[in-house]
């Protein structure tokens, strides 16, 4: 029952969730830690183990339900000046769901072509909402690149990094990461088919729909 021997099960849990991607072998795996070993410092940790595996669990499947044509599911939040911030404000419109951050290299990367679609068909109704990564200590310098680029659209901060509320409710691990949503909610691209020119290609194709 010692630190040593629980170190082994842990190192077979370990094996099963990150290297076999077996998630229940090691859902198993952390619980017999739990039960057999919970004096342990292994056995201690085992309630905050499950709950992590769970949420990396809830959040591949909604990675995996976010395909083009399904509806993305709304949130209720407040943007950085406090005004209510959902998709279903924008019914009607085309929107673009962006999570970036000020200190991702490709997210600034491709930010002039994310302004140039914005620029030309915002008044045609393309809508675009931000959805920031950013640390807590850092609100200041976002909110300052923020207007400084003239990313005049509604943006969610809430400091958490990658614990973002809204980056953890849709399962994002890598940003860019972004979706284009139709007038109805209904994602119609994502990710690479919207990088570069892709943006402003496909939005013009959904604007262009009678």
């Amino acid at each position: 029952k010692s630190d040593d021997v629980a170190l082994i099960l842990w190192m077979k849990a370990f094996v099963y969730l990150q290297v076999l991607d077996n998630s229940e072998k090691g859902v198993e795996s952390v619980k017999k830690l739990k039960s057999d070993f919970p004096d342990t410092t292994q056995g201690k940790n085992a309630d905050e183990v499950l709950a992590n595996i769970q949420k990396r669990e809830d959040a591949k499947q909604m990675q995996k339900s976010l395909v083009v044509g399904a509806k993305f599911p709304d949130f209720e939040e407040k943007d950085i000046a406090g005004k209510p911030l959902s998709i279903a404000n924008y019914k009607g419109k085309v929107v673009l769901i962006d999570f970036w951050a000020t200190w991702c290299g490709p997210c600034i990367g491709e930010l002039p072509n994310v302004l140039k679609a914005y620029e030309k068909y915002h008044a045609k109704g393309f809508e675009i909402i931000g959805i920031s990564l950013e640390r807590d200590k850092d609100e200041e310098k976002f909110r300052s690149f923020v207007k400084a680029r003239g990313m005049s659209w509604q943006h969610f901060f809430d400091g958490n990094f990658w614990e973002t509320k809204l980056a953890v409710k849709y399962g994002i691990s890598s940003i860019p990461a972004t979706f284009l949503l139709d007038g109805e909610g209904k994602i119609v691209a994502r990710d690479q088919e919207l990088r570069g020119p892709g943006l402003e290609a496909e939005v013009g194709k959904i604007l262009a729909k009678p």
